[in-house]
């Protein structure tokens, strides 16, 4: 993966919140300021309340390191930090050769990829599994950043610990679980990524006023999913997935787990979560002929995101890239646009 030409993404003709007229979301560009906000307040409401209400207050993390591995470049710290009082999630840190709490960096919370490959999870992206094309905390560690790759329920190492069910009955299992519980597997997911902000936010070589996240596929789902809810993230980055539930009834799609929140389609669709991050700095990265994010909804999607930065006067705070003939992947301008994202708004 290449450094990013910083140039050519500050002029990049990626669509940007001057595309917002014709939103078909929550907010319009005709809205007054006031009804903006009272419609922003009450669609985040409901929200929550169909997320399954407030998550718990946080206790201690009880952080723990299992063992620490050097390579060339970067360490990695096999890491535990309690999400609640009996749910310890593992993760991997990415600490780069020359940061330490004397000389601290920017953090990114990298959320992985589902795929159907529930053994993976968060060893992807640190670099010791699954696809070279995720192994994004690495490059990511190699251009100077702390990255955080927790494991996301029912992967990796939170697969059931019974040892009863696989892969797809487990997640199944869990999200009917909190389904029956008056929640869902997004509210879990929400908390989990929560407590990885406060972890990395801990950490001495970390900058905690300088925090971003990225994720690709359910990894992009996660990063639209925690931005309205957690504010230390001073910028984000999605790969390759929104999917608005208009996209999945129209074409039948049988999405993960994770996109689906009990009753909210009645106020609204995915693209309205993700407007809730305004007005801090969001990018978004598509590929055209992606099956798991229907472009046309996609792009709906985009001109109602973009109306609620233009609602904030932070238009340029929104950007996103649609690459033509291209499909669910990482591909080198996603991730060139992706760098120079992080560079500009946590190292500038």
């Amino acid at each position: 993966m290449s450094e990013p030409n910083r140039r050519t993404f500050l002029k990049t003709g990626a669509l940007t919140a001057a595309a917002a007229a014709g939103s078909s979301g929550v907010l319009a560009m005709a809205d007054s300021p006031a009804t903006t906000t009272a419609r922003t307040t009450e669609f985040r409401d409901h929200l929550l309340r169909c997320l399954g209400g407030d998550w718990p207050k946080p206790g201690p993390l009880t952080p723990q390191v299992a063992k620490t591995e050097q390579k060339d470049g970067y360490r990695l710290e096999f890491v535990t930090y309690l999400a609640e009082p009996d749910d310890r999630i593992p993760a991997i840190l990415i600490v780069p050769d020359g940061v330490t709490d004397k000389s601290p960096a920017p953090g990114i919370c990298l959320w992985h990829q589902h795929a159907g490959q529930w053994p993976v999870g968060k060893i992807e992206p640190a670099g010791v599994g699954g696809m070279p094309m995720h192994h994004t905390g690495v490059a990511l560690a190699k251009l100077g950043y702390v990255v955080l790759c927790p494991d996301s329920l029912c992967f990796g190492e939170r697969r059931d610990p019974a040892g009863k069910l696989d892969g797809p009955a487990f997640e199944r299992f869990e999200f009917l679980r909190y389904v029956v519980a008056g929640k869902c597997l997004a509210w879990k997911n929400i908390l989990d990524m929560r407590r990885a902000v406060d972890y990395i936010s801990s950490r001495p070589e970390v900058q905690g006023d300088r925090l971003g996240c990225y994720g690709h596929s359910m990894g992009s789902t996660n990063t639209w999913m925690i931005g309205p809810w957690e504010p230390r993230l001073k910028c984000l980055v999605g790969n390759c997935c929104l999917p608005t539930y208009r996209a999945i009834h129209r074409t039948k799609i049988l999405h993960c787990f994770p996109n689906f929140i009990p009753g909210l389609f009645e106020y609204g669709d995915t693209p309205d979560i993700a407007a809730l991050i305004a007005p801090r700095p969001f990018h978004l990265n598509f590929g055209e002929t992606d099956g798991g994010s229907p472009i046309e909804e996609v792009r709906d999607g985009i001109k109602t995101i973009a109306a609620a930065y233009a609602a904030q006067n932070a238009s340029g705070n929104f950007t996103s890239l649609i690459e033509a003939n291209t499909g669910h992947v990482l591909s080198p301008q996603m991730w060139d646009l992706t760098t120079a994202f992080f560079q500009k708004y946590l190292r500038s």
